[in-house]
């Protein structure tokens, strides 16, 4: 179940790039695992680490200010590409609870809201002002209101979002689809109850192409 997401705190990892892809938030080769957890170490891979494998200490989050960080601003169309779930379990994994952008791709931030991690879209000037003090200031922090939809920058600048009522909810109460499924577990065992009593009809016959249905109780 994701971790219910309210008011989060935490600092700022700046990435200044536009249409980042699922394959470079997590590259493909690292999809064998069945698993949802380990993939932080494989996070944005081919920009942080060099040929050889070894980290590459350009690399904005291998950078010792922005280790921990836990939100991302970035820039338009983050996610677009595959629409592999590995790509918001490796940002999950790595640390990150929210990410800031212009915009995202619908899959992407779909699948971010499933595993309780909150997509905030703010206005370009907002997200380059972000991204200016996150790289001006390293290891500033910002905060995000989920239950008022406003993020408070560095610099202490408030500005609103929006997102819809269900998706709120949803990351409010830490809740995928197991979770809401679970909140009508009552209904669905007194619906089980119920019609475990009755004869249930499911053999099925075809005669000249068309099937028809045997009435005899299993």
């Amino acid at each position: 179940m994701p971790q219910p997401f309210r008011v989060h705190t935490g600092v700022v990892a700046p990435l200044d790039r536009a249409n980042v892809d699922t394959d470079q938030i997590v590259p493909k080769q690292f999809l064998k695992r069945v698993e949802r957890s380990g993939f932080g170490q494989f996070l944005f891979y081919d920009w942080a680490r060099d040929a050889d494998g070894h980290a590459n200490p350009d690399f904005v989050l291998n950078q010792p200010a922005y280790r921990g960080a836990s939100i991302l601003v970035t820039g338009r169309n983050f996610g677009c590409g595959s629409s592999r779930e590995h790509a918001p379990w490796a940002l999950g994994d790595f640390g990150f609870r929210a990410i800031v952008a212009p915009s995202f791709a619908d899959i992407f931030q779909t699948n971010c809201i499933k595993n309780g991690i909150l997509p905030v879209v703010l206005g370009e000037a907002d997200v380059a002002r972000l991204v200016q003090q996150a790289q001006s200031k390293p290891g500033c922090a910002a905060t995000i209101d989920l239950e008022r939809c406003i993020v408070t920058g560095p610099d202490g600048a408030a500005v609103q979002f929006t997102l819809d009522e269900f998706s709120r909810s949803c990351l409010l109460g830490g809740l995928d689809e197991i979770g809401l499924t679970l909140q009508h577990a009552a209904a669905i065992g007194a619906y089980e109850q119920k019609n475990r009593q009755q004869p249930q009809f499911n053999r099925v016959t075809y005669r000249l192409g068309s099937p028809e249905q045997e009435k005899k109780p299993i």
